[in-house]
């Protein structure tokens, strides 16, 4: 395991502080806020922590309500909604100086048999084929008016083995392209066999991407290059079949609408061997800033 994937895991385990009452500590992002992912994978572990192990995530909803301080505690409140015979109910606060910072509601269910179908796997070429985030990086550190921007993605991206199948929007900045982006991901290192650390996992990953296709739209290189700014709104996660973060899962993404300082991004996650394992939806801020940026 990699000393990085360590220290994200040291992070998603929760300090207990009273009963359904968490305490998380945040990491360094690119932007100087907590980094979405963490916050929506932390409420969901501070969620699962008080569900049955039988019963496993099925699907979350969230809202993202003030800018994170990665400098102060987050502390995760858990409301017990509903223990049914099939479904359980969970709805988390995160608070940070004494206001809402995130709001989540998260489902469990216990495993049962059912109809079954699913859309089939996109095409994509196969992942060791691709570039590193190590490897891919430095090719674009001229689209950056920061020479420390490149480290920081890298370190950001250290836990998780993240390849673009295409160029990434700061890669095609000016070029407007079909709104649709392709990553595979999996952590690097091993994980435990334990479910709700992989559903936790793949959404701390899932906003890392999802609204690179509102970027590739209007030829925008992104927050880092600081042709817009915008942060995450909202944010939607189905598990449909159960998968391992630590083997290679694709995120096939796109944009169907941009408007209002809004972009919407939709996404499709598959194993390797093709089976459909969570449908992700996210609307995010994207708004182009005046000034010479803007360009």
């Amino acid at each position: 395991m990699s000393a990085a994937l360590d220290s994200l895991l040291d992070l998603l385990d929760l300090e207990p502080i009273e009963r359904d009452i968490f305490r998380g500590t945040s990491r360094s992002a690119v932007v100087p806020r907590v980094f979405g992912g963490q916050v929506a994978a932390q409420a969901l572990v501070a969620a699962g922590r008080t569900v049955p192990a039988d019963r496993g995530a099925h699907s979350l909803h969230a809202y993202f309500l003030r800018a994170g301080d990665p400098g102060a505690p987050i502390v995760y409140s858990v409301d017990r909604i509903r223990d049914g015979k099939s479904f359980t109910t969970r709805r988390v606060v995160a608070v940070q100086h004494g206001q809402p910072i995130f709001h989540l509601s998260a489902s469990f269910q216990t495993y049962e048999d059912g109809l079954e179908h699913q859309a089939d796997m996109p095409s994509s070429p196969d992942p060791e084929t691709l570039r590193t985030a190590a490897e891919m990086l430095p090719r674009y550190a001229d689209r950056f008016s920061d020479p420390g921007m490149v480290d920081r993605l890298i370190e950001a991206r250290a836990a998780v083995d993240l390849r673009y199948v295409d160029a990434p929007p700061f890669g095609t900045v000016g070029e407007a392209r079909e709104p649709r982006s392709q990553v595979w991901f999996r952590t690097n290192g091993k994980l435990a066999d334990d479910p709700l650390l992989h559903v936790c996992m793949a959404t701390y990953v899932s906003d890392m991407t999802l609204l690179d296709s509102v970027l590739l739209a209007h030829g925008r290189g992104g927050w880092a290059v600081g042709d817009v700014v915008g942060a995450s709104l909202d944010h939607a996660m189905w598990f449909h079949r159960p998968f391992r973060a630590d083997e290679w899962l694709l995120y096939d993404q796109e944009s169907p609408s941009a408007s209002g300082g809004r972009g919407l991004g939709q996404a499709r996650i598959y194993t390797a061997d093709g089976r459909l394992a969570i449908t992700v939806i996210q609307e995010g801020v994207v708004r182009v800033p005046r000034g010479p940026a803007a360009g």
